[in-house]
């Protein structure tokens, strides 16, 4: 069985730099939360994960690839920054 602590640290890996924060609801699901650790900007937040469904490597590897994919979805939506 994965703890949060055990999953936040693997995602942690998988994002850097970026900042995580994991947090789980009453009803077992999880709320993962990633954003720029400095400004505090967000750039991702997914809730209502099942925690029941993340208990192997594969499944939170799993995980991890979808998250990078709504990351990378999510940022081709953003404008260029201004310099």
């Amino acid at each position: 069985m994965i703890t949060l602590a055990q999953l936040r640290m693997l995602i942690e890996r998988s994002f850097t730099p970026l900042a995580c924060e994991c947090s789980v609801t009453g009803d077992h699901s999880l709320t993962v939360k990633l954003y720029h650790p400095v400004s505090g900007q967000v750039d991702l937040v997914v809730s209502g994960l099942n925690m029941n469904q993340l208990q192997s490597a594969e499944s939170v590897a799993a995980l991890i690839e979808e998250l990078r994919y709504e990351l990378q979805s999510n940022s081709l939506q953003r404008p260029d920054p201004v310099m």
